[in-house]
């Protein structure tokens, strides 16, 4: 089912991109429930969650089973990445275990690109032919960063070709309306995003309303990426199906996955 919920054994969402998407090209997105995490990092009733994050806070054969149970939903193994909201862009093909970095692209099927996210905006890259893909995590330290800029450079120089097109994907993130920061950020996003303050709205208490989908829409169009397809989920808002650091603190993460199909 796109870009919602579906059940029974694990609750995973698709990328309602199908309309573009390349055939050779699959990605999904773990939800809350299916896994075997408890308390904060549980489902809805505070079991069965589906916590993926190794430094979430969780107990480590919990998150450990977690992706076990993942790695059935995909190919191979993922290749987990240790993030620390920065600007490098790894292969997934030679990074090592838990390789501090935010995004990783892959030119070789059957290879799982995977981040983790919990308010964070989820990126998907596909190349329009289906040679190579990308999963990107946005917070917006990285997007001030110009991480999806870098990302994209990364795939063009990896295939070659510095016209490659690709398309994407913007999963579930904390909402437009949730998302309150400084004046820190809005300038910070100023540096690699030309007109970045129509992303934002200001409050009477001087505090602003920004939107990570806006950010990350005007940074691809910086790549001359214009077919995006934007997930209708705000983690904040949805304690059913997300879960949000925002909104609880201490809380679990999703697995937001993307290979190439093997032939």
């Amino acid at each position: 089912m796109n870009d919602e919920m579906t059940k029974p054994a694990l609750a995973i969402l698709q990328p309602d991109w199908d309309k573009i998407k390349p055939a050779n090209v699959d990605a999904l997105m773990t939800l809350r429930e299916g896994g075997v995490s408890s308390g904060p990092f549980g489902g809805k009733d505070g079991v069965g969650g589906f916590n993926v994050g190794l430094y979430s806070g969780d107990m480590e054969m919990c998150v450990t089973m977690n992706r076990r149970l993942a790695s059935q939903l995909v190919p191979t193994d993922p290749k987990w990445l240790k993030q620390v909201h920065g600007d490098r862009v790894v292969d997934a093909e030679t990074a090592k275990p838990e390789e501090e970095a935010d995004a990783s692209t892959s030119v070789t099927p059957g290879v799982v690109c995977v981040v983790q996210v919990a308010d964070c905006l989820p990126v998907l890259l596909a190349e329009k032919s289906g040679k190579a893909v990308a999963a990107v995590h946005c917070g917006w330290r990285s997007l001030a960063s110009g991480i999806l800029q870098k990302t994209v450079a990364r795939l063009r120089e990896r295939l070659g070709d510095s016209d490659a097109q690709f398309i994407a994907w913007l999963g579930p993130r904390i909402g437009d309306d949730d998302f309150e920061t400084g004046a820190d950020v809005l300038n910070a996003m100023r540096e690699t995003i030309s007109g970045a303050e129509v992303a934002f709205k200001a409050k009477e208490d001087g505090k602003y309303l920004c939107s990570l989908t806006t950010l990350a829409r005007m940074a691809l169009l910086q790549e001359e990426i214009e077919d995006v397809v934007e997930a209708r989920h705000s983690t904040y808002a949805n304690s059913e199906l997300f879960y949000s650091y925002r909104r609880d603190g201490k809380t679990g993460r999703h697995a937001v996955m993307i290979w190439i199909k093997e032939a």
